[in-house]
């Protein structure tokens, strides 16, 4: 009765009538609020006139309010009232509301609910239902806004579910996830838990846990760890410095890797790796004077430069504008005895050549290669292929793509992926098709990106054919349409002035809860208009309208913690 009488109360400052028969009277609808059961009855009080003229004047978004301080999620009295007497049947009623959502948001949607207390978390997402692997894992930790206690409360009831193994690689993921957060304090205190449950860390896990460091811009952090390492189960030792040395480059701190390479000469001893590592962060840069320098203190310490010691040298040089020093160094190798180049230093000619835009020396180092049975790798092909693309000569570009392919060598998703991106910035798609197609025929897994990217551009040119023949693969391929996708179909569409497909693929995507941009409505709206489909654009506004207000419905009930 204090329900009712609270819900009453609610209705009437609202003058919401016309919600009450709707909503109170149907116990399906409740269900949906909340799992438990509610006896409620009609209300008989009667609207007045003043109440009736004002009705449109209600502002939904502080009923929403109302209902959600009304009605939130109280699992005690649920686990009380609901779980004490109902059966598998009235758990599943309860579950179904979010039988639609992925298990990873499954997870996550129980922190929403705020629950008090470790068990409580812990025994909802036990009864949550969800199948457990380490992929669901890392996208629950991933994505989404958790907080760093809520990480690592998920992850140590994860850890302890028979479908997670309890080893190294398990750690990684939460470690890669609590770093990109910078919740420092956190990671050091599951480094601390690895240790206790007798869990040795690897090079890897060194490797996230000072990148993390390092990509926040806290070197000194990173450094303080270092010397802390055994306290971890580490050994700080010539791997642990490379590794350290490595993180700091590839963030561009390669300042602070000479100073700490300077720091460590005495109390760690160093090999080849640990100075080429230096000398190749300096590259970068284009530190002739620094790598010289290194170059002196590794052969002082006893070390020959290699193959990689001269690609870093050559790629240097390159970079400070010394070309004629990079290519009388090489032709000084190449007659050198016993130290032919590898595809390393091959690589750092051409790209020393592609930099200042010379392509015919780039490809007479490139028939040198393979006239000294030096067999090119995928990077030598990506820097070619790249620079032909950036200079727009597609037809030599295409041309060893497909010497690239008949090597046997197969590019990675993200090496098609910015060809494609590159052929679909200028001209027509028809290049990027041969791409596309040459690298699905021998198998090449096409990302979604790369999907996207043909589809945009095919529906600029108005290619509907192709782009109809390109979803349909997209989805051959496993990938699920999203909102960008139907917009580029629905303007592609109405390029050509297909506007009865248009329109079902926008009633399909509204379905489907997707809500193209207004932009896309407006001109599908404007092309109906023009061609005198009126009752049509009348239909699809209609349509268009209610989808609207469910999303702004459905974002105010996910911000309240309600899944729908």
């Amino acid at each position: 009765m204090v329900f009712q009488s609270q819900l009453t109360m609610v209705f009437r400052r609202f003058n919401i009538t016309r919600y009450v028969s709707q909503w109170i009277c149907s116990s399906s609808s409740v269900l949906q609020f909340s799992s438990l059961h509610i006896a409620v009855n009609h209300l008989n009080d009667e609207p007045s006139e003043k109440h009736i003229k004002n009705q449109s004047y209600i502002d939904e978004k502080n009923l929403l309010d109302e209902l959600s301080n009304l009605l939130p999620i109280r699992h005690k009295a649920s686990n009380q009232s609901f779980y004490k007497d109902s059966s598998s049947d009235n758990q599943f009623k309860m579950r179904a509301v979010d039988g639609f959502l992925p298990p990873e948001e499954k997870l996550r949607g129980v922190f929403i609910q705020k629950l008090k207390g470790k068990n409580a978390i812990e025994c909802a997402l036990t009864n949550a239902g969800v199948e457990l692997s380490t992929d669901v894992v890392g996208k629950v930790v991933n994505r989404g806004n958790l907080c760093g206690e809520a990480m690592v409360l998920f992850f140590n009831w994860a850890i302890e579910q028979p479908a997670i193994p309890k080893e190294v690689d398990s750690y990684h993921i939460i470690l890669k996830a609590i770093g990109r957060r910078k919740y420092f304090a956190y990671m050091v205190e599951i480094l601390h838990d690895m240790r206790l449950k007798g869990i040795n860390p690897n090079s890897e896990t060194l490797f996230i846990v000072m990148d993390s460091f390092v990509r926040a811009c806290q070197v000194s952090k990173a450094i303080k760890m270092f010397g802390q390492l055994e306290e971890f189960g580490w050994k700080c030792d010539t791997d642990s410095l490379n590794v350290l040395i490595r993180c700091l480059n590839q963030r561009s701190h390669v300042g602070a890797a000479n100073s700490l390479l300077n720091k460590m000469r005495e109390k760690i001893p160093f090999d080849s790796m640990t100075y080429n590592l230096v000398i190749g962060g300096w590259s970068k840069c284009g530190g002739i004077a620094e790598i010289e320098r290194t170059v002196k203190a590794m052969v002082a310490d006893g070390f020959h430069p290699d193959n990689l010691t001269f690609s870093y040298l050559l790629e240097g040089l390159g970079r400070a504008g010394q070309i004629d020093d990079a290519v009388e160094i090489f032709e000084n190798l190449e007659n050198k005895e016993g130290c032919a180049p590898n595809t390393a230093v091959y690589n750092a000619m051409i790209s020393n050549f592609i930099s200042v835009g010379d392509f015919n020396e780039c490809s007479t180092y490139y028939k040198r290669m393979l006239s000294n049975s030096c067999d090119p790798d995928t990077d030598t092909y990506f820097r070619i292929i790249s620079a032909f693309l950036k200079a727009r000569k597609v037809a030599d570009a295409i041309e060893m793509f497909d010497e690239m392919l008949g090597r046997g060598i197969i590019p990675t998703r993200g090496t098609i992926t910015s060809f494609i991106e590159s052929l679909c910035s200028y001209g027509p798609p028809h290049a990027a098709l041969m791409i596309y197609k040459k690298a699905r025929k021998i198998g090449c897994r096409i990302s979604l990106s790369t999907y996207k990217l043909l589809l945009m551009r095919l529906s600029k040119c108005g290619k509907c054919g192709m782009l109809l023949n390109i979803w349909d693969e997209m989805q051959e391929s496993g990938y699920s349409p999203d909102m960008e996708v139907y917009e580029h179909v629905i303007n592609g569409l109405c390029n050509v002035g297909q506007l009865e497909n248009a329109v079902l693929v926008m009633e399909e995507s509204l379905r489907k809860g997707f809500f193209p941009s207004k932009l896309i409505c407006s001109k599908l709206n404007n092309k109906l208009l023009n061609s005198n489909k009126v009752e049509m654009a009348y239909k699809l506004f209609l349509k268009i309208k209610v989808a609207r207000c469910n999303e702004n419905s459905w974002k105010h009930w996910r911000a309240k913690g309600w899944h729908f």
